[in-house]
């Protein structure tokens, strides 16, 4: 793309359809008069009286508690220097959204038009009652520095200038980890700092707070190395003046362990990367250009470990890493000030999280084909949904341990489970169903092993320890794949075609033979189909080999039903296997069936589907409150197709008393309680929440929950498979890898169950 088509899309974007980036939206009702009186006069009055009494519930009535100010002057914007307030407002606003999406914080941009320091400090003090919290923004320096001081000195709310403590936070959680794989200790290593504006000098500082020492860095501006000899300067660049008598960044940069780099771009030459110490640690943070291009510092130094403020490279240096998650903490525990404690806990915060195994769908959103911790992974990603749930917290601990914290947090679990929440990311119950097969992990045999995708998610399962994999599949392929992904582990590879396997191909040939000899199978036929890895891993789990399976990525759904019934068969008292999709909706985990089975089950069918989810969501832990859902309400129609689903609801309000289930019901009245309470206050359903729908017919359960998934984006754990014999899962034609992970823990706590079961007997 052109120069000239960026320049375009980027105004397109920013005006069309609507100017701006961000808006305030309603968070109540306001449809009716009623409604209105409420919100405003008369109702109004109520919390502005309760808040008169005691200012603290300003917090309980306003949004004061998750409202933070963004403020600049535009002194210093982005790379574009001193351009105002009006033209710093469309980075105000785009800090706004940041704020919104990573963290769920609303945000007011604010521009204010003067450069005076006491002027701006009075119009911020005198507006901070609207808000939870103050984020400085593109404020020059020194300016900057006595902006920030007071204003944390005067206000009772946390402030901070995101351009120092954002990149200060971020690049220090990078340079841990880089010292870690480097094997340096930061009390020995010599520093170069190129730089020393607002983010250098918190970067500097920072760094001192783990253990950098002031004797080993040297800081540079444009006039060259400040030291301790030269006149006029400020109480700052004093700071770091350094007594060795060097001038230049050349000299600077013999035997230096670290470069940081928040200057300008291509003042670095490979010359002077040269003469930096074994394995060199460069953060070349300047945008958008850095001080040494990223691949000319990689080609000059193969021991280097890079960052940049780029994201086309690896370790992005980006503050949306930070000041979110930061400030989140902070407004969740009221505290007064954002201190070194809390800035230091979000650094080892940032630094752990690069350590941990990475989510596949960072992988994804990265083009990555595997993450890990290493050169070219020394932070997290922007995008890791886990940053919500890893750094607020220790954020806010910090602020409670070091006495700042006006609202303590008691109950961490419900903490981190409200923070996935607030981002419309509640993994609560993928996490339980993980958590649940960590504790007694059990085989499972991957029944196409050589496709990428089924692979990874083999990978993830073993690194987590979820489950023991057994790879089937083309040994060549296979080895070669997990080459490829860095799979260096000890795991069973089979494949089912080799002569290698002939002794247990013969061996579950035999079984399976003298299991269907009576049924049209022959010796020959059952040596010949244990070549199939389908027949192959079914006999696998039948003769206990293995405790479970997962196959279907790359085959049709019925022919790969087929060799489980065959081969497995139902369980006793089973008449029908069915299946049934988890959709994580905003309302919560929602159960759907029959979704991939039974075409036009009867009413006995229906009862019987309507048993085994039952069964399915407790085995998730989650009590079921079923609606068996039809085109009509509780008889108004005499068509077949309702009095199917009325027959089976009688069948199991007679035989099952206790059950939670009720029908025929229209979706609409099933989801929303408010109607079926006022309209059908006699249902079983009322005054409760539904969270399973039992389907007429397969074809409006497929639709459903493949509109629920694409329409909004619902995640969906399925299709499980309900009544086989023993523990085999089918996937979804091309399943993605967080799809497959989350069908083996399935597959897992079906084998756990059944043990469990077998145990008792």
């Amino acid at each position: 793309m052109s120069k000239e088509s960026k320049r375009r899309e980027a105004l397109v974007y920013h005006a069309k359809p609507t100017p701006g980036k961000i808006k305030v939206v309603p968070t109540k009702k306001y449809a009716s008069q009623r409604d209105l009186s409420l919100a405003y006069s008369p109702g109004v009055a109520e919390p502005c009286l309760e808040i008169d009494r005691d200012k603290e519930n300003v917090y309980k009535y306003t949004t004061k508690g998750n409202l933070v100010a963004v403020i600049s002057n535009g002194t210093a914007v982005l790379g574009l220097g001193n351009i105002g307030p009006e033209a710093s407002k469309p980075v105000m606003e785009g800090k706004g959204l940041l704020f919104k999406i990573f963290a769920d914080i609303d945000v007011f941009d604010i521009e204010v038009d003067t450069e005076n320091v006491d002027e701006f400090i009075e119009t911020v003090k005198n507006i901070a009652p609207t808000f939870g919290g103050i984020n400085l923004e593109d404020i020059k320096a020194p300016e900057a520095f006595e902006i920030e001081r007071r204003l944390k000195e005067e206000l009772d709310i946390p402030v901070m200038h995101d351009d120092q403590h954002g990149t200060a936070i971020i690049s220090a959680a990078a340079l841990l980890n880089a010292l870690e794989l480097a094997e340096k200790d930061i009390k020995e290593v010599k520093i170069v700092v190129s730089g020393a504006g607002a983010a250098a000098i918190s970067c500097t500082r920072l760094y001192q707070a783990f253990g950098a020492k002031r004797d080993n860095i040297v800081m540079l501006d444009s006039k060259g190395v400040i030291r301790n000899d030269r006149d006029n300067l400020t109480s700052q660049k004093a700071e770091f003046a350094t007594d060795r008598k060097i001038d230049t960044l050349d000299e600077a940069m013999v035997d230096a362990d670290v470069f940081v780099g928040l200057s300008m771009a291509d003042i670095v030459t490979p010359d002077m990367l040269k003469v930096m110490a074994a394995n060199p640690i460069v953060f070349a943070m300047a945008n958008p250009n850095p001080e040494i291009g990223y691949q000319l510092a990689l080609d000059t130094r193969d021991d280097i470990i890079m960052a940049t403020g780029r994201s086309d490279h690896p370790n992005q240096v980006n503050n949306v890493l930070g000041f979110p998650f930061i400030f989140r903490g902070a407004l969740d525990v009221r505290a007064t000030k954002i201190n070194e404690a809390m800035k230091m806990a979000a650094v080892k915060a940032l630094s752990r999280l690069a350590k941990e195994p990475v989510p596949e769908q960072v992988n994804i959103a990265y083009g990555e084909t595997r993450l890990t911790f290493g050169k070219d992974y020394i932070i997290p990603k922007p995008f890791d949904p886990r940053l919500i749930a890893e750094v607020p917290p220790a954020v806010a601990k910090a602020a409670m341990e070091s006495g700042v914290a006006k609202e303590p947090i008691e109950d961490w679990e419900k903490y981190q489970n409200s923070l996935l929440e607030r981002l419309g990311s509640d993994n609560k119950l993928v996490r339980l169903l993980l958590n649940r097969a960590r504790t007694n992990p059990k085989r499972v045999v991957f029944a196409e092993a050589d496709q990428l995708d089924v692979l990874k998610a083999a990978q993830i399962v073993y690194e987590e320890g979820v489950a023991i994999p057994i790879l089937l599949g083309r040994s060549d392929a296979i080895a070669e794949l997990m080459e490829e992904i860095e799979f260096d582990a000890d795991v069973l590879i089979i494949d089912p075609k080799s002569d290698e396997e002939l002794k247990r191909k013969n061996t579950y040939a035999e079984a399976y033979w003298k299991q269907h000899q009576r049924n049209g199978v022959t010796k020959y036929s059952a040596e010949k189909v244990m070549r199939e890895r389908n027949y192959f891993a079914a006999m696998m789990v039948n003769e206990g080999d293995a405790d479970a399976l997962i196959s279907g990525y790359s085959r049709s759904y019925p022919s790969v039903v087929k060799p489980m019934l065959e081969l497995i068969g139902m369980s006793k008292g089973v008449s029908r296997i069915a299946t049934t999709n988890v959709m994580m909706t905003q309302r919560g985990p929602m159960f759907l069936s029959d979704t991939a089975i039974n075409i036009n089950p009867s009413s006995k069918d229906l009862a019987k589907i309507t048993q085994m989810t039952s069964n399915a969501a407790k085995m998730f832990g989650i009590e079921p409150v079923m609606a068996m859902i039809s085109y009509s309400n509780f008889g108004s129609s005499e068509n077949q197709t309702a009095e199917k689903v009325r027959d089976a609801v009688e069948y199991l309000h007679r035989t099952y008393p206790d059950m939670i289930v009720d029908g025929e019901l229209q979706a609409d009245f099933a989801l929303n309680s408010e109607m079926l309470q006022a309209t059908f206050p006699f249902s079983k359903l009322a005054g409760r929440k539904v969270n399973t729908l039992i389907f007429p017919n397969l074809e409006s359960a497929n639709i459903t929950y493949k509109m629920l998934k694409e329409l909004n984006k619902a995640e969906s754990i399925g299709p499980i498979m309900m009544g086989l014999r023993k523990p085999a899962h089918i996937l979804q034609l091309d399943a993605s890898v967080d799809e497959i992970v989350n069908m083996t823990a399935i597959a897992v706590i079906d084998a756990q169950e059944r043990e469990k079961r077998k145990l008792k007997k």
